[in-house]
């Protein structure tokens, strides 16, 4: 690059260029110190890349150690006075980690948060660290007390906050290429419980399925707490949300997408009130936690068996579809060998042999990716009495009496509620909804009721 300059780039601009240790000027053609100018660049750069392979290395065996290697403590926490390397929690502003967490798992966005936080002054992480004394990255905020939606974003995403240490977040390209890129979460390492835990990991997880929802917003600035969890139960699409024009809450509701966009051929009308819809699920959930207050062991022999026969099968499919992308993985190396060999003895041109190699190892990393993916849906099907367990925990920490739905309770208990299209045949409205839970599916509830009370 320092070649590239003085040679090119300066006497195009008409720039003369001195370097008073090296004897160099550029104005000077004839000097023999500019000639070996460009060996003592490459002697230069060639230090730096050796320099930087050494500091990379160092970095990689202390990262996968399990050692920190951020200098920049997250948000939330602090460095250990008698460990640098240890962190421990800031109860301040641990405090609120903890409520941006809440606030999404009550179905709001980071917009929606940032603006909650930033009405109420509270300081912005940039600021709170300045406050203390640090000196983070990015200079003095203009607006110490602004939350804008990336930094709550970036809270939401940060896995430190379950206790794990979380390193090769990001890589840059060379050592002339100084831009941070995102790395894959299978190429980071992570190492749990390192630290004490600011939100627990299944809370994390929750908020990392809402946020991968997209949450419609109406031109009101309305959201709902159900936003991200009503589907269609006929064409599978989501229901969107939506107000009527008097801005009046009680008169929210959803709409199937597919009907709502005019799309041909689409599914009826799937229309339901906001307040019928959480009428509805407000008494089913009642009814389980009822039936487990008073039913807890037959509760929990129904659904281990009614999960045992629904995971048997899913594994047995899961299993027969790993077989087969593990046989095609088998497959396409000796493919690969094949056409190796061939071209090795003129029998496939060099561009026949790298296109068909390139679809190979194309093909090979998709059915490998699949079948890490079905080995842990395998490993999921296969706790599913842990689930169970978990579900009824869950209904036990809020004492087994929810008399009010909020975007926590939501998030917490329910996966997905698919609405029915509504039944007039009888003169009068009626309208079904079906609750898949978090970790379990659907709890025929109505059925558990009628074996229990015969």
């Amino acid at each position: 690059m320092v070649g590239l300059y003085t040679t090119y780039t300066f006497p195009q601009c008409g720039a003369r260029y001195i370097a008073i240790n090296d004897n160099y000027d550029s104005a000077d053609q004839v000097s023999v110190n500019n000639d070996v100018a460009g060996i003592k660049n490459w002697f230069n750069e060639f230090y730096a890349r050796d320099t930087s392979r050494k500091i990379r290395a160092v970095n990689k065996a202390k990262g996968e150690k399990g050692i920190p290697l951020t200098t920049n403590v997250p948000y939330g926490y602090m460095k250990d006075p008698a460990n640098s390397k240890h962190w421990i929690i800031d109860s301040e502003a641990a405090a609120v980690v903890k409520r941006i967490f809440q606030m999404c798992m009550e179905g709001r966005g980071p917009l929606q948060i940032g603006k909650q936080l930033t009405a109420e002054k509270i300081l912005n992480p940039t600021a709170y660290k300045r406050q203390k004394g640090l000196n983070p990255p990015g200079g003095a905020p203009y607006n110490p007390v602004y939350w804008g939606s990336s930094t709550v974003a970036r809270i939401l995403e940060r896995r430190e906050y379950t206790g794990c240490t979380v390193n090769f977040r990001t890589y840059t390209n060379s050592i002339w290429d100084k831009k941070q890129r995102e790395n894959p979460v299978e190429k980071q390492a992570i190492f749990p419980d390192t630290h004490e835990a600011i939100i627990e990991e299944d809370v994390f997880e929750q908020v990392q399925e809402i946020r991968s929802k997209r949450h419609r917003m109406t031109k009101t600035g309305i959201s709902s707490k159900f936003s991200g969890l009503v589907y269609c139960a006929d064409c599978g699409e989501r229901m969107q949300f939506g107000s009527s024009n008097n801005y009046r809450t009680d008169q929210a509701f959803f709409d199937c997408s597919t009907h709502r966009n005019k799309r041909k051929d689409g599914c009826k009308g799937h229309f339901i009130r906001e307040a019928v819809l959480e009428r509805l699920v407000l008494r089913h959930i009642q009814a389980v936690t009822n039936h487990i207050l008073y039913h807890e062991e037959y509760f929990r022999k129904v659904m281990y068996e009614m999960r045992e026969m629904q995971s048997e099968e899913e594994i047995l499919k899961l299993r027969k579809q790993m077989e087969r992308s593990e046989k095609r993985i088998e497959e396409l190396k000796r493919l690969f060998m094949k056409i190796y060999e061939d071209n090795a003895a003129g029998r496939l041109s060099d561009d026949r042999y790298e296109m068909l190699s390139s679809s190979y190892e194309t093909e090979q990393k998709q059915l490998e990716a699949e079948v890490i993916r079905l080995r842990e849906e395998i490993e999921v099907q296969e706790k599913q009495n842990e689930f169970v367990e978990q579900f009824i925990q869950r209904l036990k920490d809020h004492s087994l009496e929810i008399d009010k739905l909020d975007g926590y309770i939501l998030h917490e208990l329910i996966e997905a509620i698919y609405v029915e299209a509504p039944d007039k045949s009888s003169g009068h409205r009626t309208q079904a909804i079906h609750i898949k839970y978090n970790g379990i599916g659907f709890i025929p509830i109505h059925e558990l009721m009628t074996k229990e009370t015969a």
